[in-house]
């Protein structure tokens, strides 16, 4: 938790405000943001969701400490054969917003489901943070996952 203010103080601090920001709004959108990129996972695909909501300098971590870095290299590594058939589910427990609020962060859980070879259902339970940025059009992409 002190890393994720640490985090953010840094990034807010880099970046320069030009006019107050109405945070509640802001944190909305974020919200709406995560719906919308879980609703895409579940009916189109997880690398489709994965890759649209992405930073073009997006980078995820996952298994052992791998990072996976840009939007191509993300989108094909929720194509493999092992996440065939997965499905994920996550809620955001919090939402913090930078000053500038050209930046936002949130936390919380999720659920992978896989089926196996045996068509057993396995499944991954865990807590997530995401770092969002906003783009040029407005839009919020993540930037970490």
């Amino acid at each position: 938790m002190k890393f994720n203010k640490f985090l953010l103080l840094l990034i807010s601090g880099v970046l320069s405000c030009e006019a107050p920001v109405n945070k509640a709004r802001i944190k909305a959108e974020i919200l709406k943001t995560e719906e919308d990129f879980m609703k895409m996972a579940s009916e189109q695909s997880i690398s489709e969701a994965f890759y649209y909501f992405a930073d073009s300098n997006a980078v995820i971590k996952r298994e052992n400490d791998t990072l996976v870095q840009g939007k191509d290299a993300i989108r094909r590594y929720y194509e493999a054969k092992k996440l065939e058939g997965a499905r994920v589910e996550w809620s955001p427990d919090f939402v913090a917003i930078s000053d500038c609020g050209n930046m936002a962060y949130t936390y919380g859980k999720y659920i992978w489901k896989i089926v196996d070879s045996k068509d057993s259902v396995i499944e991954y339970r865990g807590i997530f943070q995401t770092i969002w940025k906003r783009q040029e059009d407005q839009q919020w992409k993540y930037v970490w996952d």
